[in-house]
């Protein structure tokens, strides 16, 4: 069994809201835990080509980026990841172009190089790229693991539902120490 971490949307527009800082802490311990132990972890942001092409206007979720200017382009300070999460020379840094990390990406191809069949899933917002990831993954056939605490949203009652009651049809919910604990 080969496990990946993910680490989705801690780029500079998305994590660096207030209130979400418990997820950023968690998640740093994740990306340490899996680095002291030989998991690879790759590392997802959400940005975009000058004009948008990739966005209809049909799309709800991003139809509206390009209303923001240049903030969700792929090299402007917000989609970047942020310097707590900074990723090695030898990383990955997936660019995503929905919510989903599978979603517009070269992350599938990327697993199958790693030979990776379990990922442990961190990210903001755990009602969006979570969400959405972990729905996709299950149905790629994937191991699934999800850190709740690695995981945020700006609705704790929605994160609460996610992690409790939706997330363990499909993957096992814990926190960074337990899975420390495992490894």
């Amino acid at each position: 069994m080969t496990t990946a971490l993910l680490l989705m949307d801690f780029q500079n527009g998305i994590a660096g809201r207030p209130g979400l800082e418990g997820a950023v802490d968690a998640a740093a311990r994740a990306l340490d835990v899996a680095r002291d132990n030989g998991i690879p972890p790759l590392f997802v942001r959400v940005a975009f080509r000058r004009g948008y092409p990739e966005v209809a206007a049909s799309n709800r979720a991003f139809s509206g980026a390009s209303a923001a200017g240049d903030t969700m382009l792929l090299d402007s300070p917000g989609t970047q990841i942020i310097d707590r999460l900074a990723p090695g020379d030898d990383e990955p840094v997936v660019v995503k172009k929905r919510v989903s990390a599978f979603a517009g990406s070269d992350l599938a191809v990327l697993l199958r190089g790693l030979g990776a069949d379990e990922l442990v899933l961190t990210g903001i917002a755990t009602s969006g790229v979570v969400l959405s990831t972990v729905r996709q993954a299950a149905d790629l056939d994937f191991r699934l693991t999800v850190l709740a605490d690695a995981c945020g949203d700006l609705d704790p009652e929605v994160h609460r539902v996610l992690t409790e009651k939706i997330f363990p049809r499909q993957a096992t919910v814990t926190t960074v120490d337990e899975w420390a604990l495992s490894r």
